[in-house]
């Protein structure tokens, strides 16, 4: 159990260090052909961003309730960041109607990350 506790805790840390080069800088979105979409999933990278913020604190403060909940918020905060990449493709190509649904899945993993990180151990 102290190992699977110590793989976990590393793993986490290994995301902190890796989560770092991916947060979402300014964009210029008048330079695409939907920019309201553009800036839309540029949006949603940044909840993405604050999200994993939110989670690093958790778990460097050792709050994470535990470490099933750390790996169900892990496994929310990697899909949500799979789906921005499909949100910026969808944006890139003027399909509004994708990049919605997308930001939409985007921000019920955000939510659920969130609510995870925020609930405490016992």
């Amino acid at each position: 159990m102290r190992y699977m506790i110590t793989i976990i805790v590393l793993g986490g840390l290994a995301a902190l260090l890796s989560a770092t080069d991916l947060q979402a800088g300014p964009i210029d979105a008048s330079r695409h052909s939907h920019p309201e979409k553009v800036q839309l999933v540029h949006e949603a990278e940044h909840s993405v961003d604050h999200a994993w913020e939110v989670y690093h604190r958790a778990a460097l403060g050792g709050t994470v309730a535990s470490p099933d909940l750390q790996a169900q918020i892990e496994q929310h905060l990697h899909e949500a960041r799979t789906l921005v990449t499909q949100a910026q493709e969808a944006a890139d190509r003027g399909d509004a109607g994708a990049v919605e649904q997308l930001v939409g899945q985007i921000k019920t993993h955000t939510d659920q990350a969130i609510a995870g990180s925020k609930e405490q151990k016992q």
